[in-house]
This record gives structure tokens, C-alpha cells and sequence, in this order.
């Protein structure tokens, strides 16, 4: 099966985005090139971009709150496991505390740092980070590739809260996920939504199937049109049956 994740509102598209770019941070920063080195730190700047909304931290501890009361309401619940409700609200816990010390602009430390700075100026240029533009980048790229990584690392840090509650959120959205076994007929498929609506939906379709969802939602209504995945070509639709996985994915 391949899965699609479509959120619904700006708030989780953000930390989607986020997730993303985090996931992609840890993988560059894992391997030992330059060149992958580069990638981490061009992946970083994107970070500290899609960071910097003003309202991300107090949306992340408000709904990190949310989560926490409607959690602890399920103690004395026979039907749940009191050790892993208790494991759940104490990671929310910390991560909370770990965002709330978090103090003055999202990521500036890093625009307070002249040289990365200078990369980042030059990194949106096509091939603006050649050694002849920046010889003191280029030196660091040839350093020992655990003192680059301990560089990035300590970049990093100071979005890691950002990460920790975002991870969470996620999580809980996903858990809370309810799954319909559907058919889009010729490609197609509407559904009324009656005032509802979930903050992520994910459509799941066979690898075997050579199409694309394209998803468009409101509280009205859902609209799925599958496209025929062709590179080269203008979107056309897939005019088969289509049968796929819809899970409404959505916080108490």
C-alpha cells in the first residue's frame, strides 16, 4: 500500500511540513559525506523558515494542554492500560515544560550567527556554496564528519522542544484515526461530511494501482479524484475503479 497524508488546516499542514523537514534533518546528519552535510544544513535553514510563525509554540502548548485534560479524564477506565496513560502524560508533560522555557524568537540563535548566515544568503542561489564563493564553508566541509555532526547537532538544538511536542501531537492525531474500506467509481469519489471534518485525511491505494489521489475537503463535503501517474504528461484522470483506504484522522 501507498499512503498519502492530506492535512485540512494551516496548523497541521505546519507541523507536517515540520516533521518532514526533521526527519529529513536526522537522516543527513546520520551519514558521514560533505555532501550530505550540506543537505542537513540546507534542511536546517528550511527548518528555522517553516519554525519562525509566531503563533507554532503557543498553538503546540495549547493543544498539548487539550490533549493532556482529555487524557486524564480516562483514568479509573477499566478498558485502558493505567501505566501507558501515564507514560503518554508524562512525555506531554515534558514536552510542554521544554517548550514553554523556550525564550524570544524560534531559531535566533542561528540568524544571530553571521557565517551561517552568509551560507543561507548564498544556499538560495544556484550553486551559490561553490568553494570559490565561500572558502570557510568549504573548509568546514572538509573537517572530520563527527566535529560537522556535533556542529549540526548543537544548530539543532534549540528546535528539538519544537520537535518533542510536535511528535506527540502527530502521534495522537494518528491514533485517533477511523478507517473506511471505499471505492472511487471511474476514478472519482465524493462523500458529505454533514459539518464534520478530520485534520488529516490519508488515502491508502495498492503500489499495483498506477494512480495518484488528489484530495480537496471542507466541513461540507470530500472530493478525491485519482490521476493517472504519468510524469510527462497533464493531469488525466484514472477512469477505473478505484478501491482505497480513507482514515478520518482527528483529536478528541
Amino acid at each position: 500500500m501507498i499512503s498519502y497524508e492530506f492535512p485540512i488546516n494551516e496548523k497541521v499542514r505546519t507541523l507536517l511540513r515540520l516533521e518532514d523537514l526533521f526527519a529529513r534533518m536526522a537522516h543527513f546528519t546520520e551519514r558521514d559525506s560533505g555532501l550530505d552535510h550540506h543537505a542537513a544544513l540546507i534542511t536546517l535553514f528550511e527548518i528555522m523558515e517553516v519554525a519562525c510563525r509566531a503563533d507554532l509554540k503557543s498553538e503546540l502548548l495549547q493543544e498539548l494542554e487539550r490533549q493532556k485534560r482529555s487524557l486524564s479524564s480516562l483514568h479509573n477506565n477499566p478498558a485502558i492500560f493505567e501505566d501507558a496513560l501515564d507514560a503518554i502524560l508524562a512525555e506531554i508533560d515534558r514536552a510542554s515544560a521544554n517548550l514553554f522555557a523556550m525564550t524570544g524568537k524560534i531559531g535566533q540563535q542561528l540568524r544571530e550567527n553571521e557565517w551561517l548566515m552568509g551560507i543561507k544568503q548564498r544556499a538560495v542561489m544556484p550553486g551559490g556554496t561553490c568553494e570559490f564563493d565561500l572558502p570557510s564553508y568549504h573548509y568546514w566541509q572538509q573537517q572530520d564528519a563527527n566535529s560537522r555532526r556535533v556542529g549540526l547537532q548543537s544548530w539543532l538544538a534549540p528546535f528539538l522542544p519544537l520537535h518533542a511536542g510536535l511528535k506527540i501531537v502527530l502521534r495522537l492525531l494518528r491514533e485517533n484515526g477511523k478507517v473506511l474500506h471505499l471505492t472511487a467509481h471511474q476514478g472519482t469519489f465524493q462523500q458529505m461530511q454533514g459539518g464534520r471534518i478530520a485534520q488529516i485525511l490519508r488515502v491508502s491505494l495498492s503500489r499495483d494501482l498506477a494512480c495518484i489521489p488528489e484530495v480537496s475537503a471542507n466541513k461540507y463535503a470530500i472530493n478525491i479524484r485519482f490521476i493517472v501517474a504519468n510524469y510527462a504528461a497533464k493531469s488525466v484522470l484514472f477512469e477505473q475503479d478505484v478501491p482505497f483506504d480513507l482514515t478520518f484522522c482527528s483529536l478528541a
